[in-house]
């Protein structure tokens, strides 16, 4: 488990929440201003994490999650079937290629673990129409969600892992509040790491 050091010296206890730009054009930038501060949700430090090749991509995600450096994961990605924000709540069992089962042992589908109706709430707040949905797209978003829930642990604090899709016609300035409305809501229910 990684716990960084703040300015003043002292542990950061505040758990971690990777937030994962899987397209390069999602319209996320942590930070935010000239001081080069990231953002961070109330309660919660974020880590960023930039897109890459898929495989190694879900990887990164499931170090993050099995090393406590993160207890929740946020996937932001472009949607292609609608025109506003939606939080996928099930990815299909499906290569990238869609042609085959991605794992052949694995279950048919895997239901995202994050507060979905809560952060639908939550952006809907904030003025920007928000929905869920059980349709999984075919691409690298569906394919990341699935892969970081089959791999969780099983335990009795399961991390909170969910896909934010963005419409292709929103602004960066939008999609930002959509992804600080849904990281704080899932920032919320995370606790502070143990003490050293």
């Amino acid at each position: 488990m990684t716990i960084e050091i703040d300015s003043s010296g002292r542990p950061d206890r505040r758990p971690g929440i990777a937030i994962c730009a899987y397209d390069a054009d999602s319209g996320w930038d942590m930070v935010e201003d000239l001081s080069g501060e990231a953002w961070n949700p109330p309660g919660a430090r974020t880590v960023s994490i930039s897109s890459d090749d898929p495989a190694r991509l879900a990887e990164r995600l499931g170090d993050h999650l099995r090393n406590g450096d993160c207890r929740a994961v946020l996937l932001v990605g472009r949607a292609a079937k609608s025109n506003g924000f939606r939080m996928q709540m099930r990815a299909e069992n499906r290569a990238l290629d869609q042609e085959e089962r991605l794992s052949q042992t694995g279950p048919g589908l895997a239901r995202t673990t994050a507060p979905v109706a809560d952060i639908v709430r939550a952006i809907n707040a904030t003025g920007i129409p928000a929905d869920a949905t059980s349709e999984a797209e075919a691409d690298v978003g569906s394919y990341l969600l699935y892969r970081v829930l089959v791999e969780l642990a099983d335990g009795p604090h399961t991390p909170a892992v969910g896909l934010l899709r963005t419409p292709v016609t929103a602004d960066e300035n939008t999609v930002k509040r959509a992804i600080k409305a849904a990281a704080s809501v899932m920032a919320g229910q995370m606790a502070l790491l143990p003490r050293a």
